[in-house]
């Protein structure tokens, strides 16, 4: 089972610093070498993109042999993705390049599995291999690796086997960041404390509103994040207006890309974690998810629609949610969810509702949160609900963690305490 431990890595010195960033801004120029042979060899119809030169000699007494094998690798699958979604009509553009020397490299690198170590206890540490012209650079021995300071709380720190480490500079928290791939055996997974069943509703106005079979209403604000990603956004039109003829990005656009998906993937991965411990509490077993193609089908506005196409990388999220649901022993499932979100809970009907922002109203009297409700009516659709809903929980986004918001949801904001039975 494939896991991930997360941790930021701390220079000791400002040798070891300069070296580190030596090492990075040369995996991204090699990286960059290859990527454009490939991309000539992909415009000439005569040429192979897997036939590319031998990089090993220029680049492996700087990153070692094992690192230039490792770029190479990476970048041939993300070829291999283009391709695979090219053939599915999904390739929104070629492997891009990280950065360039003028404006400034995206400082990353890969590292083989049997090319460094961590170690855990009162001082943590990382060891990678280097280049031997590094070596004699800085004053590393032969046989010596350089060594880092790693501070963080990796999940898993024991581990059956570890996979390919990535490493690189994270501008947003402005320091190096090390993502490291671990296989765990099953052993480790804790199982579900009971049978019960949880159903969620990914919306535009919020990202996750959640019922379950014991009564549990939990809704995961998303405006604030919704705003702050849609300004990014914005920011990134207006300077592609400024570029110049033939010019279609810059050092600044690029960062602002990587601020805007690292800012959504941190939120979600959180979310994720958060929402998952908690149905554990509860005695989930099973995760009801609707398919986010049937939201863009239904929603109410086009502005909705954007900002949910936008915004939600939602394989990508449910992927991170069933790994997440996997450690305690609980499934995800993706199903339908076509109609929840107007369907009137009390009469039935989809055509009398309106929904406006948040509220779901119908003529024979109902009127609801929409997201809560159409939890609801999904988890119906897939299971028997005996229990009247609790008080519903609001959980808000501090950019650290999740929260329960100190105003819990209003009288306007529940479901309709004569349908569902909200308690007060």
């Amino acid at each position: 089972m494939k896991r991930t431990n997360t941790f930021d890595v701390i220079p000791q010195s400002e040798k070891d610093e300069e070296l580190l960033q030596r090492l990075l801004d040369a995996s991204a120029a090699l990286w960059n070498e290859i990527n454009y042979e490939r991309r000539e060899h992909y415009a000439d119809p005569n040429a192979d993109v897997w036939d590319i030169s031998e990089y090993r000699g220029r680049y492996g007494d700087t990153l070692g042999a094992s690192t230039v094998q490792q770029i190479e690798r990476k970048n041939r699958e993300a070829w291999r993705s283009f391709f695979a979604l090219k053939k599915k009509g999904e390739a929104n553009g070629k492997p891009g390049y990280w950065g360039n020397e003028r404006e400034g490299r995206e400082l990353r690198t890969y590292i083989r599995n049997t090319s460094y170590s961590v170690e855990w206890g009162e001082y943590s540490r990382l060891e990678i291999l280097v280049g031997q012209d590094l070596k004699d650079e800085y004053g590393l021995g032969h046989r010596e690796r350089l060594r880092l300071e790693v501070r963080g709380n990796p999940k898993w720190e024991e581990y059956d086997k570890q996979g390919r480490l990535e490493l690189f500079w994270d501008e947003n928290a402005q320091t190096f960041r090390a993502f490291q791939p671990v296989t765990i055996g099953t052993s480790r997974l804790v199982q579900p404390l009971a049978g019960e069943t949880a159903a969620l509703d990914i919306g535009a106005n919020n990202l996750v509103a959640c019922t379950t079979t014991t009564g549990t209403q939990l809704l995961y604000e998303g405006h604030d994040l919704f705003e702050r990603f849609r300004e990014t956004t914005r920011e990134i039109a207006r300077l592609q207006s400024l570029l110049d003829d033939g010019r279609y990005s810059s050092h600044r656009i690029r960062s602002l890309y990587r601020r805007r998906t690292r800012r959504r993937d941190h939120a979600q991965d959180a979310l994720a974690r958060h929402l998952i411990e908690r149905l554990h509490g509860e005695g989930v077993s099973t995760v009801y998810v609707g398919a986010l193609t049937d939201v863009l089908n239904t929603h109410w506005s086009v502005k909705a629609n954007a900002k949910t196409h936008n915004f939600w990388a939602f394989r990508q999220f449910i992927d991170r949610l069933a790994c997440t649901a996997e450690e305690y022993g609980m499934t995800v499932e993706t199903r339908s969810e076509a109609w929840t979100s107007q369907e009137c809970p009390q009469c039935g009907s989809t055509e009398r509702t309106t929904r406006h922002s948040d509220t779901l109203t119908c003529p024979c009297g109902f009127e609801g949160h929409a997201d809560l409700t159409a939890s609801e009516t999904f988890l119906r659709r897939q299971t028997t609900v005996a229990r009247p809903m609790a008080r519903p929980v609001r959980l808000k986004w501090n950019d650290h963690e999740w929260s329960e918001s100190p105003h819990s949801c209003s009288n306007e904001e529940r479901t309709n305490p004569q349908v569902a039975s909200v308690g007060r």
